[in-house]
């Protein structure tokens, strides 16, 4: 996939950088020995943060950054990995839904970047374009109908949105049949390097859990 950052994104964050990881995968419905990690990585997290300090985290503090320039309340439209994280320190379960969410809210968890995942074949065209939603844009957020984007950052292919850093689209959604993944890793906070090791990691799980080769990462920003 080729991934174009606007020039809407690019005035209210010129250090923007994001990650594409394309890989084959073949997803399965749960993998225990990853949940053992979920789980590890969630007793470390309640020791060190609360759902205050959660905000101060600097990929989710650029992020909720962002959204207030784009004219999002960033408490109501939580990003993703605030959402997790937060639903972690309050000692709620994470929703277990299959091997290849589950490891991409891991990563999302570990390092707290938003992170879209997609069954790629689902996409309309080669292209994502990264810019802010309009008033009146349609989008079925997955598991929350439909969602107002306006204000948020947003991906679109050639037919429309498909991923936010609040919440994916149903249209693109990742299935048990999925085989053919795209990852998108939205640094707001424009470190590169840490946007690159998040990737990496998803790469390393994509390896132990959802048999593939861990497939290509590309970064992306404004030229």
């Amino acid at each position: 996939m080729k991934v174009i950052v606007s020039e809407e994104i690019a005035e209210v964050c010129p250090v923007f950088v994001g990650a594409c990881l394309e890989a084959n995968v073949v997803n399965s419905p749960y993998s225990e020995l990853l949940w053992k990690e979920i789980h590890e990585l969630e007793e470390q997290l309640r020791k060190e943060l609360t759902t205050e300090s959660v905000k101060e985290l600097p990929s989710i503090a650029a992020t909720r950054a962002i959204y207030k320039k784009c004219g999002k309340d960033p408490s109501r439209y939580r990003p993703a990995s605030e959402q997790l994280i937060r639903r972690m320190l309050q000692g709620k379960e994470l929703y277990q839904i299959d091997t290849l969410v589950d490891l991409i809210n891991l990563a999302s968890i570990g390092y707290g970047y938003s992170i879209g995942g997609f069954d790629a074949d689902k996409f309309v065209g080669d292209t994502l374009t990264l810019g802010i939603g309009r008033e009146d844009e349609p989008y079925e957020g997955i598991g929350r109908g439909m969602l107002n984007i306006a204000g948020l950052p947003v991906y679109r292919d050639a037919q429309g949105g498909v991923g936010t850093p609040t919440s994916d689209n149903e249209r693109t959604k990742i299935t048990l049949a999925t085989t053919h993944l795209v990852v998108l890793i939205n640094g707001y906070d424009g470190n590169e390097q840490r946007v690159v090791d998040n990737a990496c990691y998803i790469q390393q799980l994509l390896r132990q859990y959802a048999q593939s080769s861990g497939g290509a990462i590309t970064v992306y920003r404004k030229n």
